[in-house]
């Protein structure tokens, strides 16, 4: 699973599955471009090159691709999420989640594959919420979500001739910064106290418990290995079973 030496873009690398990410290509002596708007959560992790962009708009994205040619890994881990009751979403808060969440994986995907070399990979990080409806109030992520999944598909058919494999990852409830906001706004628009939907949060899963972060991460470290070549244009569930199919 030798990688090192090779360049993985890592965005949405300041917190959460891609900290743990972007910390692990480090450790596999990857050179590691970490792409995230908090800069100070992101210049906190030493040992990976940081990029400050904001990836709601194609200035920010092409900064991206300027940094990141020659990558042998791209990882879109970005993302904005929104909790609301699902009438009061507007028209904007599609367009803000939209951008990161769909739009700047598809700029990323289509300019850096130009500049990539063959043999390379694309992880793109959806979730559970592409699948399954526990969470109304996040609706408009979720379906931002599954898109995700339909451009994995497509980006896939087109870049195999390249031998670069493009496979989405589902992670399910995983202990990170963005799992502990969506409690508290639960808590607020259901009027329901946070240690109660802490305690329940895996009622539903099989094993009973949320994912590590680092589990997601050497999942995706698998993903991009020469093992993994054979795999494209999947969407790949780690949600301890809460999705079975």
């Amino acid at each position: 699973m030798t990688l090192a030496g090779k360049i993985a873009v890592v965005t949405g690398a300041s917190s959460g599955i891609c900290r743990a990410l972007a910390i692990r290509l480090r450790d596999a002596q990857m050179r590691v471009i970490g792409v995230d708007i908090n800069e100070e959560e992101l210049r906190s992790i030493a040992g990976i090159e940081h990029l400050v962009a904001d990836l709601s708009h194609d200035q920010g994205r092409a900064t991206v691709v300027e940094a990141g040619k020659g990558a042998h890994a791209l990882i879109n881990g970005a993302a904005l999420i929104r909790l609301k009751q699902i009438t009061d979403f507007t028209t904007q808060d599609i367009r803000d989640i939209y951008a990161v969440n769909v739009e700047a994986p598809w700029y990323l995907m289509s300019n850096l594959s130009r500049v990539m070399p063959d043999g390379g990979s694309i992880v793109n990080l959806s979730s559970v919420s592409a699948r399954l409806t526990v969470t109304p109030e996040t609706a408009i992520y979720a379906s931002s979500k599954t898109a995700l999944l339909a451009m994995t598909r497509s980006w896939a058919r087109v870049l195999a001739p390249r031998n670069i494999n493009v496979n989405a990852v589902l992670p399910g409830i995983t202990d990170t910064p963005m799992q502990a906001h969506v409690l508290k706004r639960l808590s607020e628009l259901r009027n329901q106290p946070y240690e109660q939907l802490e305690e329940s949060r895996t009622d539903s899963i099989p094993m009973k418990r949320p994912a590590a972060p680092e589990e997601i991460a050497a999942f995706i470290h698998f993903l991009i290995s020469d093992e993994a070549k054979y795999i494209t244009g999947q969407a790949l569930s780690q949600d301890g079973g809460a999705v079975m199919f």
